[in-house]
């Protein structure tokens, strides 16, 4: 019993202190850095739900787990393993999975299921009509199309704004060097662990984050739009 405790309380202590080391390697960060891409201004509101779920004023990231999310149970551990459990800590993120009414119930089953030690608190479940779900959908970019059950394994952030953010420009370094045709990532596969860990939360969540700690401070000096010109010369 006593063992069991222990190794309770180790993985406790483990779950509250990576939200705050990975705070500290983002302010321990050079100052120089280029912002997080916007991809598209033009992301439709969450539509009207119970709880008042909106985009406005957070950064979120988006899924579709559609009519059947326990299908998609191992992209739902993925992101809340990789991504959320990483910045939860921080102020006004959440993670937003917008699904069909009909899924009520085995969205339920599905919390169960990746609910551990963990709050959830800021991750939410809002139900919407299936045209209504297609409507934000269809107002991202993006490289993959919903299924038949109006689910897609990958993710979309969306800013305070309403923004989408992504990369414009998503080639390696080999790639930029033997002048590969330039293409952008708007949205990131769950179930590809390395585009999800390594791209999402590693590096775009963080600058995303850095982003708006250096415009709450005064320090923001990036430039989207300047990004932007730069990739089309």
């Amino acid at each position: 019993m006593k063992k069991s405790s222990t190794k309770r309380n180790v993985i406790l202590s483990i779950l509250f202190f990576l939200p705050v080391a990975f705070l500290i390697v983002m302010m321990l960060t050079k100052d120089n850095y280029n912002p997080l891409d916007i991809v598209n201004k033009n992301v439709r509101e969450l539509p009207a739900n119970k709880d008042s779920i909106t985009f406005k004023n957070h950064i979120t990231v988006l899924a579709f787990f559609g009519k059947k999310p326990m299908e998609n149970s191992v992209a739902a551990l993925n992101l809340k393993e990789l991504v959320y459990e990483r910045t939860k800590g921080f102020k006004k993120f959440q993670v937003v999975v917008l699904l069909p009414r009909e899924a009520q119930d085995e969205a339920e089953q599905l919390l169960k299921k990746i609910k551990t030690y963990e709050d959830l608190r800021f991750w939410h479940f809002v139900y919407a009509d299936d045209s209504d779900i297609k409507k934000v959908f269809n107002s991202l970019k993006s490289n993959v199309e919903l299924n038949t059950n109006l689910a897609t394994t990958s993710v979309f952030i969306v800013d305070k704004d309403k923004f989408q953010r992504g990369r414009l420009d998503d080639r390696t370094k080999k790639e930029k060097e033997a002048k590969e045709p330039v293409y952008s990532l708007y949205g990131y596969d769950c179930i590809d662990i390395n585009q999800l860990k390594n791209k999402l939360a590693t590096e775009d969540m963080r600058v995303l984050f850095k982003e708006y700690r250096d415009k709450r401070t005064g320090k923001f000096e990036g430039s989207t739009t300047r990004r932007a010109d730069d990739i089309k010369n």
